[in-house]
């Protein structure tokens, strides 16, 4: 996904039902809740997710960094400041093949897809 792509469900959505287990997302996010934004994507998708987003300022616009790594449980591995980092963490990307959200619950054999449809 890129950039703003955050912002809508179904982006991620499609990326995990075509059998995505990590997300990559490159930004330039200037809006102090789009971090937030993608620990959801990941927690309703059950999908790692990383996003790499730009820090400093160009024309009237400031980017807010916080580049950070985010588990197929929507936790926070890491996330960074406002300034240039190098982070490399070890993830188990089989994790995100695992779609039960409760013994009972299924994130993908739960779904109604026709009840979507307009």
């Amino acid at each position: 996904m890129v950039c703003f792509d955050y912002f809508f469900p179904e982006a991620a959505r499609t990326l995990m039902l075509q059998g995505a287990q990590l997300i990559a997302h490159p930004s330039n996010l200037i809006l102090p809740y789009c971090p937030d934004a993608m620990v959801l994507r990941s927690l309703e998708n059950r999908v790692f997710s990383v996003t790499c987003n730009r820090i400093g300022k160009e024309r009237e616009l400031t980017f807010i960094g916080q580049s950070q790594i985010v588990d197929s449980k929507g936790n926070l591995l890491y996330r960074a400041k406002t300034e240039e980092e190098l982070i490399i963490r070890d993830i188990n990307l089989e994790e995100a093949d695992n779609k039960f959200i409760t013994r009972k619950n299924n994130l993908l054999e739960d779904r109604r897809p026709q009840a979507y449809r307009m």
